[in-house]
């Protein structure tokens, strides 16, 4: 079983501009704002606060970079998280969101490292359309050696209905419950292979 055994913050950058080299494979991680991007991220990397929680949905507008360590039978891979700002934020000016969509399009288009695009769902609102809009636009930009993986977070929010009732509609859905450690064995699993194709 591959798990990730070690995980540390790198920088922050504005912009690719001012990323890092594309020397690691890359998982991107995004999300809406309030969708427990923070707390995945810890849960992903069994870190209590390897990512910061901010008081204020939306208000971190940089790009995060970790460097994390995965173990599969003794056998020790690299790769680099990258933790993109929470979109649809609503307290910014218009020029500010413009500008941080033209940026984060940027990154997202032409950052060639990215292999793996984990795109974060609220389980109890999987058809907003932000997300509607974010699965249009992997899917139309994603290159073919990219994965688009979608995890739904707040699993724990769901009864046993409801939870088949989105996976009937998301059939490749994995449900995650930050609070109580569900699902994150199986989100880890998955982003290995598709990384690796181990």
């Amino acid at each position: 079983m591959s798990r990730i055994i070690d995980a540390k913050f790198i920088t922050s950058a504005p912009s690719i501009r001012e990323a890092l080299a594309n020397d690691l494979s890359e998982i991107a991680v995004m999300g809406r704002s309030n969708v427990g991007k923070s707390s995945f991220i810890n849960s992903l990397t069994n870190r209590k606060s390897l990512a910061k929680s901010s008081a204020t949905p939306g208000k971190t507008r940089l790009i995060n970079f970790f460097d994390i360590t995965f173990l599969k039978d003794d056998d020790r891979f690299f790769a680099r998280l990258v933790d993109l700002p929470g979109f649809g934020y609503a307290r910014v000016s218009k020029s500010e969101k413009k500008q941080w969509q033209k940026y984060l399009t940027e990154f997202i288009t032409h950052r060639s490292s990215i292999r793996v695009f984990i795109h974060l769902v609220d389980a109890r609102h999987p058809k907003m359309a932000i997300d509607e809009d974010v699965r249009s636009y992997l899917k139309e930009i994603k290159r073919g050696d990219q994965e688009v993986i979608e995890i739904f977070t707040k699993a724990d929010k769901l009864n046993q209905k409801e939870k088949n009732k989105l996976l009937r509609e998301f059939p490749d859905a994995v449900l995650v419950s930050n609070l109580k450690k569900s699902g994150i064995d199986k989100a880890t699993k998955i982003v290995f292979s598709s990384l690796f194709g181990v």
